[in-house]
């Protein structure tokens, strides 16, 4: 008999869970009451998305990444929808659109200014209209730009393709899931949903707790679970290793994960029961690493397993632990990571006991910090999309288009772009962050656009709301041909002649927004209290008045 080691070698047994300072959270958001069993949270490395509770409609917080700390509780949201909004998802590819789904019936399209939502948001892009009862999930397609896979309680599931023309979308371009024989049949009431790696194949979990393997263009059901050993609740596709992982119970009542084959889901290739708990466990896969997040609602732990297309599959590393509860989890994209700091994946804990939205990150110690570390960080999916949402209707497939996460670099595309006038949509789709040890930074191209555009919108938001006696404002724009490019012809009217023009640099320029902000709230604050102020000093000279007749007398 052959003796087999237990101890497995892994570059990634040592990861551990580093959480942010409440000073990098986010706090005061409250966060949503509703018991569905969907994320609530989303990122990208622009801005963080957070389904909020509200009285009367839904609404939900979009908030810049780097605005941390405390909240105002007037901070201006994005409720546009009639009732509770249930989940919130962010373009792949345009990090100021997101979508979102509610029990209005409807999905909403919203596109969020440069400098995030400085008033109530309540018109939409587009209002996707097909569904007759509350929408309860919503995904985006992985490589084909504005495609929207809806499902809703009229067991229904439907693609969208968002770029067409109008305000109001009635019809859907694919019908995946529809009643035919029964009128609810389990089946298509989906649980959740995962792409694979192109797009070209859809694994859900539905109402009857089973797998199915789908073509999401015509709709045609290819596998279907039969086991009864494994209930399933969530399905996650395992881009590479050509696996599918789900989550759910056994006949016993543990929770429980499975690998399956996606050719053929009579039998799992593996089973491991967890723990006896009740909550939901949500999968996160990170196809660079192969490593397997487990994060479980109510749960304080998050368990990191590592994943091999040979047996046993399923290696387990360590787990996070903490003592609050987290109600749901947002997970930032790999283009915003820290790579200086070897951060491999990052986390938004909901933790609804506190109002706090907790920043978690998932560090590979190196003796090296600061240096990019190529084992660490392959080529990824990038923020371009491989290929318009009518080519992948006519039959396409495509995988996605990769770039480096090495701080500079840019994303090439591999296949031919079609000419076509996106508009400025498309031009704000192009500004993406490249990582750095900072937490970010862009190319000079898109650093260009980025500071006209915010700086446009911040002047226009500010002349708004606080009107000078100034009315021409075009002596204050840059003027390309007498000055070179990032150079004022004069001082911006939201400096002091006397201080210097607006920092170059994006960051730069946040931080003094969120500096001018703070500065505009204590002025409020000074101004509420003016009452109290003006009660007290007539005290005052009450009071003066009184002892100076007492004296004189």
């Amino acid at each position: 008999m052959s003796w087999r080691s237990s101890f497995r070698c892994s570059k990634f047994r040592h990861v551990f869970g580093k959480p942010a300072t409440k000073d990098r959270g986010y706090d005061g958001v409250p966060i949503t009451r509703s018991v569905h069993d969907n994320h609530y949270c989303s990122a990208n490395p622009c801005f963080i998305a957070v389904v909020t509770e509200c009285a009367g409609g839904g609404s939900f917080l979009v908030l810049p990444i780097h605005h941390t700390g405390r909240v105002d509780p007037q901070h201006p949201r994005v409720c546009g929808h009639s009732s509770r909004v249930l989940d919130v998802k962010w373009h792949p590819f345009n990090d100021h659109r997101i979508a979102s789904c509610s029990e209005d019936c409807t999905v909403k399209i919203w596109d969020i200014p440069v400098c995030g939502v400085q008033q109530n948001l309540t018109q939409a892009r587009k209002t996707l209209i097909g569904h007759s009862r509350r929408v309860g999930l919503i995904e985006w397609h992985p490589t084909a730009e504005d495609l929207l896979l809806s499902s809703a309680y009229d067991y229904k599931v439907f693609l969208w393709d968002v770029s067409q023309a109008g305000a109001v979308l009635r019809y859907p371009v694919r019908v995946v899931l529809a009643p035919l024989h029964h009128r609810y049949p389990s089946e298509m009431l989906l649980l959740s949903a995962s792409f694979n790696t192109d797009g070209s194949r859809l694994a859900v979990t539905s109402k009857d707790r089973r797998i199915r393997v789908l073509d999401p263009r015509t709709g045609q059901i290819l596998q279907t679970s039969s086991s009864k050993s494994h209930r399933a609740s969530k399905v996650l596709y395992i881009g590479g290793l050509k696996m599918l992982l789900s989550t759910g119970s056994s006949p016993w009542n543990h929770r429980q994960i499975t690998v399956w084959d996606p050719d053929d889901l009579s039998e799992p290739l593996y089973e491991e029961d967890l723990d006896g708990s009740a909550g939901v466990l949500f999968p996160f896969y990170d196809p660079d690493t192969h490593m397997l997040y487990l994060a479980g609602k109510g749960d304080g732990n998050i368990r990191y397993y590592e994943l091999s297309a040979e047996k046993p599959y399923i290696s387990f590393l360590t787990e996070y632990r903490s003592r609050l509860p987290q109600k749901g989890l947002g997970v930032m994209p790999k283009r915003g990571l820290d790579v200086g700091a070897c951060e491999v994946f990052r986390f938004y804990r909901l933790i609804a006991v506190k109002d706090l939205v907790e920043p978690l990150s998932m560090i590979v110690p190196r003796k090296e910090s600061g240096v990019f570390q190529e084992d660490l960080y392959p080529m990824t999916a990038g923020h371009q999309a491989a290929m318009t949402a009518q080519e992948w209707l006519s039959g396409i497939n495509r995988g996605p288009v990769l770039m480096s996460l090495r701080p500079g670099t840019g994303v090439a595309n591999p296949y031919p772009e079609t000419p076509a006038d996106k508009g400025l949509a498309r031009q704000l789709s192009s500004l993406r962050f490249q990582p750095g040890p900072a937490g970010g930074a862009v190319t000079g191209t898109e650093l260009g656009f980025m500071e006209e555009a915010f700086l446009q919108e911040q002047l226009a938001y500010q002349d708004a709301k606080y009107p000078r006696e100034v009315s021409d404002l075009s002596g204050w724009q840059p003027d390309e041909t007498q000055a070179p490019p990032r150079a004022f012809c004069c001082t911006p009217h939201c400096c002091e002649p006397a201080e210097r023009p607006p920092p170059p640099t994006e960051s730069e320029l946040l931080q003094a927004f969120y500096r001018q902000q703070e500065e505009i709230r204590g002025l409020r604050d000074q101004l509420n209290q003016k009452e109290v102020r003006i009660t007290r000093l007539e005290l005052e000279i009450k009071n003066t008045r009184n002892t100076m007749k007492a004296a004189t007398v």
